[in-house]
């Protein structure tokens, strides 16, 4: 159960407070806890009895279970506002409904908003008032250090010219979002003093460092002054500068986004700043002085003129919080790696995965034989073709009568002869190659994630290499069985009697012009078709059928 994010609105340092239940390794949403395992937490905790029900004392929740306070220096505001906000009775005790109630309430899916509006609705009547709002603020450390004006025309919008109005938790929710944002305007306008629209860059730090720490990671934070006063600010920071700074730092999951579509998808890939600002274009919240911002932040960090994925990753300050939009990202990402085989994968996946390719690898071999047949037919009849008893006479003049020929000796089945052990080969063929070709690819990709052409084309030339090694057999009875009808008077062929004629170390007859072919072929074919396809893919790394169609056919 997450805590950290309100902060935001009351910085008091929450530290992580989690459920004693094993973590599951993967990426899910927040789920509600069985009753009966909430109640033994709950029990563990409860020190008060009354009348043979247990009880969780303040000091119970607040010291034991959450250990958000120290016990020997808390303030005692604090304590009870923390407390209140799960003692919805008020009675100073918290029974196990209100105890389920707190968990089900930071399971919610607007639990930050909602957590945040029971500790300032502290009537607990479902609506905030002025003064609710007001007193509470006026309790943080913030205020404190950067008062905030309650007589600005922000409160009166949303309270009211008299300040009479009570917000509900809807009209709460934009209110606590906007108020941030005002809060550092105000600091602006109080650090600027000349009323010029610059302050220094020291404010411009503890502006940042007191409103907007959440937003900062340990990099950002040591290095503000270096940053604004090595890109020629004179000391003076404007207030253009000063809101681009900030809503770049809000923005970072969005400009994450706009990387990969100008990538697409491709995670290692250095993106010079004209070619991310072009990109940015079409999401009107990044604007160009933030990307600006942004590349003197990496640059800073890794004197690189170019930025990573990784490089905006390492400013983001939300990396490590499993926000929604945050899983999504890492769901995707975790696709990425699988597709490109930049992470490990179970034995129970391997094998589903080739069974995957197994069977697509069979349909679409199996359709495509089958449709070019007659045409592998009449090729090879033509390679084979002998003279006729008269010499000099070829049996077929050319392809158009080789078929023609066919039909009217042998029929249209006649076009097919041999299908069988093709399509037998076909299957096999095809998952062998994608998964030898995947399976070097994997033990060849360098620890960033990365494949080199090199690497590509010897994945490509052991597929090929191991495909004639299971297709050769099935290409020499084939082959026969083609030939067969155009020999007049001979019984029928059959492929088990092709077999038994030629043996085992026969059916290998012709495998070095076999190697000679598919090799090369497949070490072209492979790396050929993939960066074909990136070429053509779109925004977002997808291909639709045309582009795939147009990649393989140049491949």
């Amino acid at each position: 159960m997450k805590l950290d994010i309100v902060s935001k609105v009351w910085p008091i340092g929450l530290q992580t407070a989690q459920c004693e239940s094993a973590k599951k390794p993967q990426i899910e949403l927040v789920k509600r806890s069985e009753a009966d395992v909430l109640r033994v937490v709950f029990e563990k905790y409860a020190s008060k009895e009354v009348a043979g029900e247990k009880f969780m004392t303040y000091s119970d929740l607040i010291h034991n279970y959450l250990q958000l306070l120290d016990p020997s220096n808390y303030d005692p505001y604090t304590y009870n506002v923390l407390a209140t906000c799960v003692d919805t009775s008020r009675d100073g005790l918290i029974s196990f409904s209100e105890f389920q109630g707190f968990e089900a309430l930071l399971c919610a899916p607007d639990a930050m908003y909602a957590l945040a509006f029971q500790i300032f609705d502290r009537n607990g009547n479902g609506y905030i008032t002025c003064d609710e709002f007001e007193d509470l603020i006026k309790h943080t450390t913030l205020h404190a250090h950067i008062p905030f004006n309650f007589e600005s025309e922000f409160i009166k919008l949303h309270f009211g010219r008299d300040k009479s109005r009570k917000v509900t938790y809807q009209e709460f929710t934009q209110l606590i979002h906007d108020f941030h944002e005002e809060h550092a305007w105000q600091a602006f306008c109080m650090r600027d003093k000349n009323k010029n629209g610059y302050i220094s860059a020291k404010d411009f730090e503890e502006i940042l460092l007191s409103l907007k720490s959440y937003l900062l990671t340990p990099f950002v934070r040591d290095n503000i002054i270096t940053l604004v006063v090595g890109e020629g600010h004179h000391r003076q920071i404007s207030y253009a500068y000063y809101t681009a700074f900030i809503s770049l730092l809000n923005n970072l999951e969005l400009v994450k986004r706009i990387y990969t579509a100008a990538t697409r998808r491709d995670l290692t890939k250095p993106l010079a700043k004209d070619e991310l600002m072009y990109q940015a274009q079409e999401f009107s919240q990044i604007t160009p002085l933030e990307i600006n911002i942004l590349y003197q932040l990496v640059n800073l960090q890794t004197q690189q003129s170019v930025i990573t994925y990784a490089d905006i990753d390492a400013l983001s300050p939300m990396k490590g919080r499993e926000t929604p939009f945050k899983i999504q990202m890492q769901i995707a990402e975790q696709k990425l790696r699988l597709e490109q085989g930049a992470t490990e994968r179970t034995y129970l996946m391997q094998i589903a995965e080739s069974g995957y390719r197994f069977t697509l690898g069979s349909i679409a071999g199996a359709t495509g034989a089958t449709a070019v047949y007659p045409i592998d037919l009449v090729k090879t009849r033509l390679q084979n073709q002998r003279s006729t008893s008269f010499v000099g006479e070829m049996m077929y003049k050319n392809s158009f009568d080789c078929f023609k020929k066919v039909i009217r000796h042998e029929g249209v089945r006649g076009l097919y002869r041999g299908l069988a052990p093709q399509l037998v080969g076909v299957a096999p063929e095809k998952a062998i190659k994608l998964t030898m070709n995947d399976l070097v690819r994997d033990k060849l990709m360098t620890k960033d994630g990365t494949l080199p052409l090199w690497a590509e084309m010897v994945a490509g030339g052991t597929a090929g290499a191991s495909q004639v090694v299971f297709t050769n057999p099935l290409e020499i009875v084939k082959i026969r069985l083609q030939v067969a009808g155009e020999i007049v008077g001979k019984s029928r062929v059959s492929a088990i009697g092709v077999i038994k004629d030629l043996g085992f170390f026969g059916l290998y007859k012709g495998a070095k012009a076999c190697f000679l072919r598919d090799i090369p072929f497949s070490a072209i074919y492979f790396p050929t078709y993939a960066h074909v396809k990136k070429a053509f893919a779109d925004e977002n790394g997808y291909n639709n059928p045309g582009t795939l169609l147009l990649s393989a056919t140049i491949a």
